[in-house]
């Protein structure tokens, strides 16, 4: 039993530092979303005076205002986390009519509620107090999600945590929510231009504030390798002292590579790991000679130019490396997925790239694995479990529609580094310009008409490292379409831009206080973000 008695503190709770209060995880990854997704939940139930619907991104699945005043958290609240425990048994003592004045606030674990399956959660919030319930822990921790969304944005500074605290009254209401996809994702490209350990967890916070659950981690590429493997040394002791445009690079050691698995699974994100092979390969070949079909090592790229580089697929040796790499990744990974990257090989015939692939599988599936691949890996022959990674908007849709799974990352959608407009400083515009609307309004579900919808493991977006060199770039570009991506993978259809945008917009406060360097644009109405509240400096 967690006990709190200040409104700081129960903030501090529902923050996602805090969250691990929740009921842990048996394993700290996900598991494989090999079937199909669960059956759409119904559409929104709003009341058009219900303004807790404007604070929520992404929507959830049911709101149900209720009657009343609400439920006020004073310092005289009380949380109870019950793990496994029926809700008329007292925790460790505690009785309802112990609580007082102050109200309770009620985390509970309640196998009954199998039909909210292992993502979904209930909420009340009545005049006397609130009861979260999920069947599952990682449900829970979406709720506790929720639950922050609703609270004042000023408990998002750090310093209301030691300062006296202030009463907050949450409306009252009733929230039923299960997500749509089981796959709601973003990639981080820490090749092109590297990023901190520190980097990456406060990118794993913006996932999970939206309740997203795939972080997929570009580790290698043309420009720097960024994970150690022991067998291979010199991957990063020379292919990891590079990136873009000249600069010092950097690389992960197995243990701060388990230490952001670890953070991510806490926050019940599966940490998807990416050596993209054959091409994309020249911090490899530059780092060893033996792995180039001439047995001469390149020099060092830190150029943007693609396509130029590839493994000898001819040589076993070639096949030797990739079996060690994937071995010692795997290892370290909880998750069940390995991606092989695939994209963008000029230099070799299409028999030679299919065989590659074909071959390179085998060896992920030995370790265990699932393969994940850009979607060029679709004109092979693919196991069943093996999951195609829509990018290309010009794809061939036939050849995606015989995928045996897609997660869906169109370009002109998805791409979080794509410009906002033309005046946009950073990122690319080789896909287009996209707005916050064109990466909201569209659906997963039709996007490749020819693919049976149960082929749709959900979106993820991607973020690609050419043009942004540290975290206020990332989050300038990642924030506000980040949140879009998110509700396209929780909410269910139909979907209604204008009301997102209200809702969005109500997001400024909050991210603000976070020190999220958001971009704020025109088309969404912020909110104004408020003077600080007293006490806080």
């Amino acid at each position: 039993m967690v006990r709190h008695t200040a409104l700081g503190v129960v903030v501090g709770v529902f923050a996602l530092a805090s969250c691990a209060r929740a009921p842990k995880p048996k394993a700290p990854q996900g598991p494989a979303p090999v079937t199909a997704p669960a059956p759409a939940p119904p559409a929104p139930v709003l009341s058009p005076r219900a303004p807790v619907a404007h604070a929520l991104v992404p929507l959830p699945a049911l709101i149900e205002p209720r009657p009343g005043d609400g439920f006020t958290i004073t310092p005289k609240t009380l949380i109870i986390g019950r793990s496994g425990t029926p809700p008329a048994v007292p925790a460790a003592g505690l009785a309802r009519d112990a609580v007082g004045e102050g109200g309770l606030i009620e985390l509970a674990i309640d196998p009954q509620q199998s039909a909210l399956g292992a993502e979904g959660y209930d909420l009340t919030i009545a005049r006397d107090g609130i009861r979260l319930t999920a069947g599952a822990p990682a449900g829970l921790f979406y709720g506790v999600q929720t639950l922050r969304q609703l609270l004042p944005y000023w408990g998002e500074y750090q310093a209301v945590m030691f300062q006296r605290p202030r009463p907050a009254t949450l409306p009252a209401l009733h929230i039923r929510d299960v997500p749509r996809y089981p796959w709601r994702g973003a990639m981080l490209d820490v090749a092109r231009h590297f990023f901190s350990v520190d980097d990456v967890k406060r990118y794993i916070d913006l996932l999970a504030l939206h309740k997203m659950n795939r972080l997929h981690l570009h580790l290698a590429d043309d420009q720097g390798w960024r994970i150690e493997i022991k067998k291979w040394p010199d991957l990063t002791a020379k292919g990891g002292l590079s990136e873009v445009g000249g600069g010092p690079g950097g690389f992960y050691t197995q243990a701060q590579y388990a230490d952001i698995v670890a953070y991510a699974g806490e926050r019940f994100i599966t940490v998807v790991p990416e050596i993209d092979m054959p091409g994309h390969t020249n911090a490899a070949l530059s780092s060893y000679a033996e792995l180039n079909c001439k047995g001469q090592a390149p020099p060092v790229f830190t150029g943007t130019d693609v396509g130029f580089s590839a493994l000898c697929v001819e040589m076993d040796f070639t096949y030797l490396f990739i079996d060690d790499v994937v071995k010692e990744i795997a290892a370290m990974t909880p998750g069940p997925y390995f991606h092989m990257g695939g994209d963008e090989v000029k230099t070799l015939t299409p028999a030679q790239y299919r065989a590659f692939v074909e071959r390179v599988q085998t060896i992920i599936q030995k370790h265990g694995k699932q393969m994940i691949g850009w979607d060029e890996i679709a004109a092979a022959t693919l196991l069943p479990t093996s999951i195609v990674q829509h990018w290309r908007p010009d794809a061939a849709h036939g050849e995606l529609a015989r995928a045996p799974h897609l997660i869906l990352s169109p370009g002109n959608r998805t791409y979080l580094d794509m410009k906002y407009d033309q005046d946009t400083a950073l990122g690319l515009s080789w896909a287009g310009l996209i707005p916050v609307k064109t990466a909201y309004d569209w659906d997963p579900a039709t996007l490749v008409p020819e693919a049976p919808a149960a082929l749709v493991l959900g979106v993820e977006a991607p973020m690609w490292s050419e043009t942004v060199a540290n975290m206020r770039d990332v989050e300038f570009l990642a924030m506000p379409r980040l949140a879009a991506i998110a509700e396209l993978g929780w909410s269910p259809v139909p979907r209604d831009w204008e009301g997102f945008r209200v809702r969005l917009g109500a997001q400024g406060p909050r991210w603000a206080a976070m020190g999220i360097n958001f971009y704020r644009a025109p088309e969404i109405p912020w909110a104004p973000v408020g003077a600080l509240p007293p006490n806080v400096k």
